[in-house]
């Protein structure tokens, strides 16, 4: 008897030995994934998560939710998901700010992107543009840099917002002009551009896809946009880089596990939302507001991280801004 039950457990450890591990799909378990976007819905950032989940619905045959977990600037979103179980059940679809930003703007951030956070892909890019309106007869950017100088008192720009990138790009900008910019801080994209077209403010800093209608319409001249290369959305303007000023910025989007969530699931969710955003239909829905999409690997989002927020932190100090909380 003790024999036969010696050769039955040697054969079952053979018959696990010999089972193949299952797919990391498959490992992801069979609750629905919440994918939270900390931010409010509406805009750019919102549709692009809507859009991954579906995609990703369809990629692992599985229901995925996006959820606006908002406050905080993003902040409360982000903690909710490092205090996330890491089975690949949560995840955070966010922009740049604060996974590479935030870091350099608080003094005390309840997270550290870098630990607390596993990166899965990068999403798409989009870049800013700094654009004059009938207050600033000016065509390139060297002209606005010289009306500035000589205009100091009406050398103002806005953006949609205190603290964020568009403020921190034109304050570093600024600063390699050597202008004595001052900032008007605004709501939102639109309140700025409303004030740029009617005159009350001479300058605006923000996205180029904010940027993007006006421009061709001919309410707006926009002089330089901020990527390496030129807009694909506006050819006809030159980068920073070729109007002379050495300077290069783009945002992006990224989604995110909690840390510690395991390697082959990390792996399995990042073929899944990197098969969404190199789709055709996709591409061409991101395409439409502005974003470039990329789907990068975990390492590359990782790497990308690391060098943007070794970019940002000299134009935060540019900026002068302090966060009230």
């Amino acid at each position: 008897m003790v024999h036969r039950r010696i050769l039955l457990a040697a054969a079952l450890a053979m018959a696990v030995a010999a089972t193949p591990p299952a797919p990391a799909a498959a490992q992801l378990g069979e609750q629905p994934i919440r994918i939270i976007f900390p931010f409010t819905p509406g805009g750019s950032g919102d549709a692009l998560s809507r859009l991954i989940a579906e995609r990703m619905r369809t990629e692992l045959n599985r229901p995925v939710i996006v959820e606006n977990r908002t406050g905080a600037g993003g902040r409360i979103g982000v903690q909710a998901v490092k205090n996330a179980a890491p089975d690949g059940s949560t995840l955070l679809l966010v922009p740049i700010a604060p996974v590479a930003v935030y870091p350099l703007v608080y003094q005390n951030l309840d997270y550290d992107p870098f630990t607390d956070l596993a990166p899965i892909s990068q999403l798409g890019t989009f870049d800013f543009g700094i654009a004059v309106g009938p207050k600033a007869p000016v065509k390139t950017l060297k002209e606005l840099v010289d009306w500035a100088k000589a205009n100091p008192k009406e050398a103002n720009y806005g953006t949609p917002a205190a603290g964020t990138l568009p403020h921190f790009l034109a304050a570093l900008f600024g600063e390699k002009a050597g202008l004595d910019f001052r900032h008007v801080t605004y709501k939102g994209s639109a309140a700025a551009m409303a004030d740029l077209v009617g005159g009350q403010i001479p300058i605006v800093v923000t996205t180029t896809a904010d940027l993007l209608e006006m421009h061709k319409g001919g309410r707006v001249r926009v002089l330089a946009t901020s990527d390496a290369q030129r807009s694909q959305f506006l050819p006809d303007v030159p980068t920073f880089k070729e109007a002379g000023y050495d300077l290069q910025a783009t945002g992006w989007y990224g989604i995110y596990a909690p840390a510690k969530t395991p390697p082959d699931v990390i792996a399995a969710l990042n073929k899944a939302v990197v098969s969404a955003v190199k789709s055709p239909d996709l591409r061409e829905r991101l395409l439409g507001f502005g974003l470039v999409p990329t789907g990068t690997s975990a390492a590359e989002l990782a790497e990308i991280m690391k060098r943007d927020a070794t970019f940002w932190a000299p134009a935060v100090k540019a900026s002068g801004f302090t966060p009230e909380k």
